[in-house]
């Protein structure tokens, strides 16, 4: 998994690209871009609280400080950090 504690800064703004039904969880940075790959279909905010933990876990945080701001429904998420 991708290690992004240097993006873990209050208040910050962390925009990631998401795959739902991926065949694995992962966090990639891609040109700039996080990417977030997630097993789980993408019905009832499933695949969003999958994203969430996932990405919590990969900046080295409580899953509880991250909040989904834009994207409920998109592949492109915004997420603020609390």
């Amino acid at each position: 998994m991708t290690d992004l504690t240097h993006l873990a800064t209050p208040g910050a703004e962390i925009e990631v690209r998401v795959t739902p039904k991926a065949s694995r969880n992962r966090v990639t940075l891609q040109d700039g871009t996080i990417r977030v790959y997630v097993t789980t279909a993408p019905e009832n905010g499933k695949a969003n609280a999958a994203v969430q933990k996932l990405l919590a876990k990969s900046l080295g945080l409580a899953k509880s400080r991250l909040t989904l701001i834009r994207g409920q429904t998109s592949r492109d998420k915004t997420f603020r950090l609390d």
